[in-house]
């Protein structure tokens, strides 16, 4: 599948927000192929398809097209918290429903039933907590680059500060992906 042209068919009327897609989603994916190319076990074994980890890299962030987020360019109408599930949407309707899984499950660590309940999240009330290693591994790169600070990669520190902020089932969460990935983080 062509994620250059998916991404072309909803990006091509804002050429800023498509900048910052291709950007942060481009830096996402090298990392996220970085940790598939330390473990080539992975591919053998079954549990990883490379080229799918790089096309649902490339659009794990295609929702948010449809979120109000100024600042990067969004002029849409939903909240920013909103744009894994919208993708996930957009996906399905492509006929891409394993690419709608990892832009539904990346968000933080994933988010749970218990926390959009506590926080009272305007999305639909089930679990968005990555399951496949794709996903994982996706959802651990994400976490490396910001869209608004586009080329940089976030501190890890930030990257705990900011989790830490969703307690300690994010914590938990965030320190099984560090374990799985294997990268060595000070």
């Amino acid at each position: 599948m062509n994620y250059l042209s998916l991404i072309e068919k909803y990006y091509a009327e804002s050429p800023e927000l498509k900048h910052v897609l291709l950007t942060h989603s481009r830096q996402v994916a090298d990392r996220a192929l970085r940790i598939v190319d330390a473990h080539p076990e992975w591919e053998q074994q079954g549990l990883v398809d490379r080229q799918f980890v790089e096309e649902a890299a490339m659009l794990h962030d295609i929702g948010i097209l449809f979120c109000d987020a100024p600042k990067i360019h969004c002029t849409g109408s939903h909240k920013y918290i909103e744009h894994g599930y919208l993708g996930a949407e957009l996906l399905r309707k492509e006929g891409l429903p394993r690419h709608a899984l990892v832009a539904e499950r990346h968000t933080g660590t994933g988010i749970s039933i218990e926390q959009i309940e506590r926080e009272e999240l305007p999305i639909p009330e089930r679990d968005y907590c990555p399951q496949s290693l794709e996903e994982k591994i996706i959802c651990y790169a994400d976490k490396f680059y910001s869209k608004s600070h586009l080329g940089e990669e976030v501190a890890l520190s930030k990257v705990k500060a900011n989790i830490w902020r969703y307690g300690h089932d994010a914590i938990v969460r965030w320190q099984e992906l560090v374990a799985l990935c294997g990268e060595q983080l000070q």
